[in-house]
């Protein structure tokens, strides 16, 4: 009975409270309470998964008419490469001289870069296009770290003049020795004039023919060796055949096309 008796009069008590308004220190608590009521719900309300895009909204699909197709993609222009107006001289050559590709070498045979090249790839180009290519060496002597680099360019004249060019360019370039005996020793072996032959050594017959290849070469923008120019495209150093291969078939496609 008592128990009853004070829940009645609690309810009496906040009935007065909430009848007097703002001014009763109850109704100030119950509108706190209700605020932070309040704030909890929506806390719990935001924190609930969603299935939104999260980071930047994406564009709208562009709409495509049913019956149209995306048109293809314009390839890039290819660079026209670059040419240079280098003349083959009178120098050693193979292959006809009506080949629709000119390669021109500017060489030196104390050069590794040029023995790799003799080695590795110049008879790849000559198998695989045959009659489509002409070569032409030209001497290019790198004298300030090569010293035998003019003698041996002069020897191979002195070959050259007895119909030997070639064969004496390969010993050379398989061989990888210089020097008088060495000269000597390989027109022997080609069966040269041997008397002939070492006169042209010592008179140092072709000794302006070789500084003349350097000087067009240093003309044509040469800096080292080896230094290709196919139909005037230049190509420097020791690459592999995949590179002379690329710019040949690009050559023989655009003549082609004339």
């Amino acid at each position: 009975m008592t128990k009853d008796r004070s829940m009645e009069e609690m309810r009496e008590t906040l009935a007065q409270e909430l009848c007097r308004g703002f001014g009763s220190p109850v109704y100030s608590f119950l509108v706190v309470l209700a605020f932070a009521l309040g704030i909890g719900i929506g806390y719990l309300i935001w924190r609930q998964p969603t299935t939104a895009h999260i980071g930047p909204t994406p564009p709208p699909a562009a709409e495509v008419p049913p019956t149209a197709t995306a048109a293809p993609a314009r390839p890039k222009p290819t660079n026209t490469p670059k040419r240079y107006n280098v003349s083959p001289d009178d120098d050693p050559a193979l292959g006809p001289e009506d080949a629709p590709i000119l390669i021109i070498e500017f060489s030196d045979y104390q050069c590794p870069y040029c023995r790799r090249f003799r080695l590795e790839t110049l008879d790849k180009i000559l198998e695989n296009y045959g009659d489509k290519v002409r070569f032409v060496y030209r001497d290019f002597p790198l004298e300030q770290i090569h010293p035998y680099a003019v003698s041996a360019a002069i020897a191979a004249e002195c070959a050259d003049e007895q119909g030997k060019f070639w064969p004496y360019h390969d010993k050379l370039f398989e061989g990888g020795r210089f020097g008088d005996e060495v000269y000597m020793q390989y027109a022997e072996e080609l069966g040269l004039d041997i008397d002939e032959f070492e006169r042209c050594i010592k008179e140092q017959r072709y000794l302006d023919e070789v500084m003349k290849d350097l000087q067009d070469g240093l003309e044509a923008g040469v800096r080292g060796t080896p230094t290709f120019f196919i139909n005037g495209i230049p190509l420097v150093g020791a690459v592999p055949y995949s590179y002379f291969q690329q710019i040949i078939e690009q050559e023989l496609e655009r003549l082609q096309q004339k």
